[in-house]
């Protein structure tokens, strides 16, 4: 639910599409396709839609916190830190951040985005800024983190929000973490936005809004594969579906095929459907506060502080690497 526009490396091309569509579609068991591959030109531009519409409160709580929190986290750093985002995706809730770091220093920010067109938008709304340097890198989270060029003494603070973390499953979210404190040094921080458990009509009007653009961003991810690979998806054909599974706590999104019908993709043959077999495409893990603190401190972390969002239920947790 995921900058010089000159400095642009290559982001995932159809190659590494084609490896991954192969690896989920033409296995056996469940088909899959990754979520990260949501986010191509028409894919970005729906998300944002999803953001501003009044069923998906996600992202105005996470703004919501970010606008209110900016001076209190800002503060738990030294003048002059860094920071990097994480999915950046367009950038606009990370001003408050920014403006909250630049009013005590001159601040490098580094949004790391795999989507070129988030990429872009993030730029330029963010170079706004006074006082920010917006570095931009095209990769995923742990490769541009580890390209990041870092400073002696000089603290960074990485930013992950919007819940990006709850597309992991749990163990998965754990090693990620993990992995993440691993690039990182004594000083550095980790502020973390996580989408907490909460009835199931909301979380089923999020994932499933009465307007369809989440079917559509949904939907679109076969439009990509027949761009970009050749495929001959029918999209008429499909349907997306938004299920919550109360006891992983976690809403997973599906293509449901519509017919028992046949897909092929040029250099991987043809791949059959069932009439009512799905496609996984997204799952989205909801916490409860407490875990994300034991999350945490499993995975390395010290947590400083946590801000909940009561009207939509959502926590910002901001943590240091622990000593």
């Amino acid at each position: 639910m995921l900058a010089s526009v000159a400095s642009l490396d290559p982001g995932p091309g159809p190659t590494a599409l084609a490896a991954e569509v192969a690896l989920g579609l033409f296995g056996r068991g469940q088909k899959t396709l990754p979520c990260k591959y949501f986010y191509d030109e028409v894919g970005t531009l729906l998300f944002e839609a999803i953001s501003a519409l009044p069923e998906y409160g996600l992202t105005a709580a996470d703004n919501r916190l970010l606008r209110a929190q900016a001076g209190a986290i800002a503060s738990a750093f030294q003048e002059g830190t860094e920071v990097a985002e994480l999915g950046s995706g367009s950038g606009e809730k990370t001003r408050w951040v920014l403006e909250a770091f630049c009013r005590r220093a001159p601040t490098r920010y580094t949004p790391i985005e795999i989507s070129p067109l988030a990429l872009s938008r993030c730029q330029q709304r963010l170079a706004e800024v006074p006082g920010v340097t917006v570095r931009p890198c095209q990769a995923e989270y742990l490769e541009g983190l580890a390209s990041l060029p870092r400073r002696p003494n000089t603290p960074l603070l990485v930013l992950f929000l919007g819940s990006s973390l709850g597309n992991f499953p749990p163990q998965e979210a754990a090693m990620f973490l993990q992995q993440l404190r691993a690039r990182l040094r004594p000083g550095d921080g980790l502020l973390l936005g996580l989408d907490l458990v909460k009835p199931r009509p909301m979380l089923q009007a999020a994932y499933d809004d009465p307007a369809g653009v989440t079917a559509a961003f949904n939907l679109n991810l076969l439009g990509r594969l027949n761009r970009e690979l050749g495929a001959d998806f029918d999209l008429r054909q499909w349907q997306h579906r938004a299920v919550y599974r109360a006891r992983p706590a976690r809403i997973e999104m599906h293509l449901r095929s519509r017919r028992q019908q046949s897909v092929r993709i040029p250099g991987m043959g043809k791949v059959d459907f069932r009439r009512g077999e799905t496609i996984w495409t997204e799952s989205s893990h909801k916490y409860r506060a407490p875990e994300i603190a034991r999350l945490l401190g499993a995975s390395g972390f010290q947590l400083l502080q946590q801000w909940r969002d009561r009207a939509w239920g959502f926590a910002e947790s901001l943590a240091k690497v622990a000593s």
